[in-house]
């Protein structure tokens, strides 16, 4: 399986978008349900009802505001902590969606830390060079802070995609969910690990030499360790 570098994970979106004919909303939807199965599958709402997703500005937070409306229907009370919210239609009808589900979603910390069981990390996806500043720092800082449990989404948020380096990114994430394709940054990483996003065709995944599992039955997500 190949661990894929910021440039060839970037030429994969774009493949997407502009030859194989996908749409944002349509990848999002996808990758906000795989998320939410792997929440489901590691952290099941007996133990942890109680999500609270960071969101950042861009599709990996997009990703993570999908993930929550799919929570609230696998039977967990999310909610979403979104400071700084993207500009694109796509992301604003994500949170129009989340307040007809009565999801909260606040620019503000919503309460502390410690009324959560687990953590959603949906703050930057692989597009993200490192380091991470103002009030992005602060919360990661503080999520690094915290003894609960964290599923980053793709990435850990504030790594460098190439080499892992992360000195002002998300600590030690207890799981990650890889989109597409693993990345570079995760060669080593021993913690869980998923790859969900069940839509790289043959001809891509050819092209690319991405030699990715095989996905089991019907599901959207596949363990990698």
């Amino acid at each position: 399986m190949k661990y894929c570098t910021q440039s060839e994970a970037t030429y994969v979106d774009e493949t997407f978008f502009n030859s194989l004919g996908y749409t944002l909303d349509q990848l999002m939807e996808l990758a906000g349900l795989a998320v939410a199965t792997v929440v489901h599958m590691e952290f099941p709402p007996s133990t942890h009802p109680r999500v609270l997703v960071i969101s950042g500005p861009g599709n990996n937070g997009g990703d993570g505001l999908v993930c929550a409306r799919h929570l609230q229907y696998f039977g967990y009370a999310p909610a979403v902590w979104y400071p700084k919210p993207g500009n694109a239609p796509t992301l604003q009808n994500l949170v129009k969606q989340l307040g007809n589900h009565h999801i909260p979603v606040m620019a503000e910390q919503p309460g502390p830390l410690t009324s959560f069981d687990l953590i959603v990390d949906a703050i930057f996806g692989y597009s993200f060079n490192p380091p991470v500043r103002g009030i992005f720092a602060q919360i990661i800082q503080e999520v690094n802070s915290s003894s609960l449990p964290i599923l980053s989404v793709d990435v850990p948020s504030g790594w460098n995609i190439d080499t892992g380096e992360h000195q002002t990114g998300i600590r030690a994430p207890t799981a990650v969910i890889s989109l597409s394709c693993p990345k570079k940054c995760m060669e080593g990483y021993t913690g869980i690990h998923y790859l969900g996003g069940r839509f790289v065709p043959k001809v891509l995944s050819d092209e690319m030499g991405l030699d990715l599992p095989q996905y089991p039955g019907h599901s959207q997500v596949v363990k990698l360790q």
